[in-house]
């Protein structure tokens, strides 16, 4: 294993918070809680997403429920098309009869996107592929000191080639899980605790002390990144 993965994988081992999603590599309940996860605070998830799985146990369950039930369930959370189109998920995983292992196969699935599909693969079916949202664009922006927009496509795929060399081969789902914990606790936005921070020695923009700097403001107009939580 890479010096550099090792060190990501012992601090979140040791750090990282109790989610009831982490307790499982159930597709199923992995996709709820990312679908939750949008837009949408930590914190805020926990009681809805243990209300929803225990009403909704299965992907099954969610498929054969009428789509005002499955919006019911999701109160409190706001953005019902999230819940509409969980529940388009769930009747086309059903109709497939098996849940969708690859990242080309989640892709297709109604509502997901690129973050989402490598979300599910690499947590549930070990799929190494890495994570970009918020917090993860954060943590490698500093660790390049790369000060190009993180809206920009091509800042984007190098920022996702530079995760990659994060992800450790035999856990690939908690590497991406300890990239945005990382930048979730630690690498946020104001006063980031780089002492503290696993790949401080690694980080350009820590060592030099102008973390805060990256990444750039983005551009008026351009499109909010998936998942902005805490």
């Amino acid at each position: 294993m890479d010096d550099r993965a090792a060190r990501l994988l012992a601090w979140f081992d040791s750090a990282k918070r109790a989610m009831p999603w982490r307790e499982s590599r159930d597709p199923y309940l992995i996709l709820v809680s990312e679908f939750m996860l949008q837009q949408t605070r930590v914190a805020t998830v926990l009681e809805p997403f243990q209300r929803f799985v225990q009403s909704f146990p299965t992907i099954e369950a969610v498929a054969a429920a009428p789509v005002e039930d499955v919006l019911a369930h999701w109160s409190g959370l706001g953005y019902y098309s999230r819940a509409r189109r969980l529940h388009e998920a769930a009747r086309t995983i059903a109709a497939a009869g098996r849940f969708p292992a690859s990242i080309a196969g989640l892709r297709a699935l109604p509502g997901v996107g690129d973050y989402t599909a490598a979300a599910v693969a690499s947590i549930a079916f070990g799929v190494p592929e890495p994570v970009l949202d918020g917090n993860v664009i954060r943590v490698m922006a500093r660790t390049l000191a790369c000060g190009e927009d993180p809206g920009r496509a091509t800042t984007r795929r190098r920022l996702r080639e530079a995760a990659a060399i994060w992800l450790d081969a035999e856990r690939p789902g908690d590497s991406n899980q300890a990239l945005m914990e990382l930048g979730a606790t630690l690498c946020s936005p104001r006063a980031p605790r780089c002492v503290a921070c696993p790949l401080w020695s690694d980080c350009l923009a820590g060592r030099s002390g102008s973390a805060e700097r990256y990444p750039p403001a983005r551009a008026k107009g351009r499109q909010e990144l998936h998942r902005r939580t805490a």
